[in-house]
């Protein structure tokens, strides 16, 4: 058997390739949408991927099932109760793929979204114990998939959560503790609360260590697992409705097209967002008037994603050599509106249309605090951060939600954002700027740089 993980960090996203080296046979499961470094494994290996399995329609990424398939023919196959606009086989429950001595057997477990499964694979068939199990977002290390996501598809939170406790205790907790567990997220996912930074383990220490497998009735296991969940980016809906549509593929080798200086500005006046990707630090040196700072050294497609519109046109400003990652990345959660790009060195042509953005050390925001009586001061880390601990001055818009709160903010009052580390409040400040605010400033450090400050 052949069997590796892909981990992406930007989206604490993992994928699976799985093979049998007697036939040549492989799955994937759960891709990412950009599927060059599959194909070129595989290639490797001397693998044909026969089929891809899906666990659920994802919410946090655009998976790359149609660009594999298109690719390779292979089958995309999902749980019983998905509903795809694409050609796909539905697994029944039980239902096996053998790829040779390797056996996957599929699981369905609904509660994280109605269609998700699981897939049991096997190194032998008739092996006793499993090699393992692909979780996807049923099963997280340290974690369950939150039931509380998805709950326009018709289930409320309740019902979705009924129901993974049941998938949860009938379908994985009867695996032998020998078992390893291998889900689709780690740390920094939205789908869970409590993601570990680990991704994989075993059943039997997911029995004995993960706080959700410690509940014997529903009701305490949904109460539990529902509470205190981050908020999820804006663009969720947008992906998982997509996800089972039969949309276009990316061209992940086609990099956006160059604009020119005027057709830069021209774009900008006609309401196109403009991101520029670099990192806060050269942002702030100088940038185009009205562009919003999201850099690619963070969780570029995900802030970008709350804070753009899946519908919103978009170019954007890179350093040189950088502009067909900032694309795919994009494209990763559905983002495909880039109808151009721009290298930011040459923003040096057009100085009038250049500015630079006010960051504050934490000593410098002191200052301000105690000589501006009427300064508005923004937090805009999520929920669950601000409720552990905060300014006392300080409202909380999370970075997130910041587009459609502006209302509750004065625009013409001298304002101050900070977050945890200072990634997010360059993007927040960026996206106040863009929208008139004129007196914006961050802070350099965020709130642990104000803590150390205070103590």
């Amino acid at each position: 058997m052949i069997f590796e993980q892909f981990y992406l960090e930007c989206l604490s996203h993992a994928s699976y390739l799985l093979g049998d080296q007697s036939t040549g046979k492989a799955v994937v499961v759960d891709p990412q949408r950009d599927i060059a470094q599959y194909l070129d494994r595989a290639r490797e290996l001397n693998l044909t991927i026969t089929h891809v399995l899906e666990t659920h329609f994802h919410a946090d990424f655009l998976s790359g099932h149609l660009e594999l398939a298109k690719a390779t023919g292979a089958t995309i196959c999902y749980g019983a109760e998905a509903r795809p606009q694409f050609a796909a086989h539905l697994l029944a429950d039980g239902e096996r793929i053998v790829l040779g001595d390797v056996v996957i057997e599929t699981r369905l477990t609904p509660g994280h979204t109605p269609e998700s499964a699981s897939y049991v694979v096997y190194e032998h068939d008739g092996d006793a114990v499993p090699y393992g199990v692909l979780t996807g977002d049923t099963l997280f290390i340290g974690d369950v998939g939150r039931p509380d996501l998805l709950v326009s598809v018709g289930k409320t939170a309740d019902e979705l959560g009924h129901m993974l406790f049941a998938s949860i205790q009938n379908k994985l907790l009867t695996l032998p503790d020998p078992t390893r567990v291998f889900p689709a997220h780690g740390a920094g996912s939205a789908c869970g609360k409590n993601l570990s930074t680990e991704t994989s383990s075993t059943m039997g220490v997911q029995r004995r260590d993960n706080y959700a497998l410690q509940f014997t009735d529903a009701d305490s296991f949904v109460a539990a697992v529902t509470e205190g969940q981050p908020e999820a980016p804006g663009y969720f809906i947008y992906d998982a409705v997509l996800n089972q549509k039969n949309r276009e593929t990316l061209e992940e080798h086609v990099p956006p097209t160059a604009l020119t200086v005027t057709q830069l500005l021209d774009a900008r006046d006609k309401g196109l967002q403009i991101i520029d990707t670099r990192e806060s630090q050269f942002f702030a040196a100088g940038h185009l008037h009205g562009s919003v700072n999201v850099g690619l050294a963070g969780r570029y497609a995900e802030y970008a994603g709350s804070v753009i519109r899946p519908d919103e046109d978009i170019v954007i400003v890179t350093d040189a050599g950088m502009e067909l990652e900032a694309k795919v990345r994009l494209a990763r959660i559905g983002y495909d509106r880039v109808v151009g790009s721009f290298i930011a060195d040459n923003l040096a042509d057009v100085p009038s249309e250049v500015g630079r953005a006010s960051r504050l050390t934490a000593h410098e925001f002191a200052q301000r605090r105690r000589e501006v009586a009427t300064l508005q001061v923004v937090d805009v880390r999520g929920d669950g951060e601000y409720a552990i601990n905060h300014l006392p001055e300080a409202s909380n818009i999370p970075v997130s939600q910041l587009r459609k709160r502006l209302t509750e903010l004065d625009p013409l009052t001298p304002t101050v954002v900070y977050c945890a580390g200072g990634y997010r409040s360059s993007i927040a400040a960026s996206v106040l700027r863009a929208n008139g605010f004129r007196d914006v400033s961050d802070v350099l450090g965020g709130f642990e740089a104000i803590l150390q400050l205070q103590n």
